[in-house]
């Protein structure tokens, strides 16, 4: 099977026993990644790297330190010029992927010379996974993934496998606060690139109130601007819609945590 590399972003506020966990999971696979790329955001505690120590003796870490923090965009598209293979996997470090992740997704690039990018649902838990909160699914076809995106982010970022020279030339990985994924995929997507998602659980993840409280307020409403306009420069939306589709997605940043919880809970 083509050899792929594991990007992630680490930064000081990660709870060592977290990425531990994620590390554990990718030891897991029943397809290892032949490099993973760790990108240090900044300064990190003496902890994360102990475990970071321990793991690169029997993972293929390649670490990559930044002097201080540049946000998840900048650090990920320095990762991404550093990975070594075509394919890419995207992980965040307090996350788990299933056993089977990366084997599933590595067979739909070769059985697809056209593809570009491959996600998947999640789970979302809360922090120490003994309560399942939600199931995030996303549309499988490109067709659907392009119509999806209007609306909302068409992938779960955590999940997706990619061709990295192709996202590259889109321009790579942007500084766009809390939705530099988004920013990606509409650029992707004016660029007809190939996009799917499988139907399994490809990823569980730690959501709860501390995620809640990261999808409010008024930074967030400016990058709910900032992407409308992106959608409207790149002729994803328009006109009416377009002013439609941002009301409805900057409405839910001004609810309480409780009823925001109880949306993303539902959705």
């Amino acid at each position: 099977m083509e050899p792929f590399s594991v990007l992630m972003s680490l930064y000081i506020k990660e709870k060592p026993e977290y990425f531990e966990e994620c590390l554990i999971s990718l030891k897991d696979q029943t397809l290892m990644p032949n490099e993973i790329i760790i990108i240090l955001d900044g300064q990190i505690t003496t902890a994360l790297k102990s475990v970071i120590a321990k793991w690169k003796k029997c993972l293929p870490i390649k670490i990559i330190s930044l002097d201080k923090n540049v946000g998840l965009g900048n650090a990920l598209k320095l990762g991404l010029k550093n990975c070594t293979y075509r394919l890419v996997a995207r992980m965040d470090t307090d996350d788990i992927c299933h056993p089977q992740r990366f084997e599933k997704q590595i067979l739909q690039f070769e059985n697809d010379n056209d593809l570009v990018l491959v996600g998947g649902n999640i789970c979302e838990f809360n922090e120490d996974f003994s309560i399942k909160i939600s199931k995030k699914r996303v549309p499988i076809s490109p067709q659907d993934i392009k119509k999806y995106a209007q609306f909302r982010n068409p992938l779960n970022h955590m999940t997706v496998m990619f061709d990295r020279y192709k996202i590259i030339d889109a321009g790579s990985y942007n500084h766009h606060l809390f939705m530099e994924d988004y920013n990606l995929w509409l650029r992707c997507l004016a660029k007809n690139y190939k996009m799917i998602n499988l139907t399994e659980d490809l990823v569980y993840v730690r959501g709860g109130i501390s995620m809640i409280r990261r999808r409010k307020g008024i930074n967030y409403i400016k990058s709910e601007i900032q992407l409308y306009n992106i959608k409207k420069r790149l002729k994803i939306v328009s006109g009416i819609k377009g002013i439609k589709i941002l009301i409805f997605r900057v409405l839910p940043r001004l609810m309480p945590q409780s009823l925001l919880f109880m949306l993303y809970k539902n959705r």
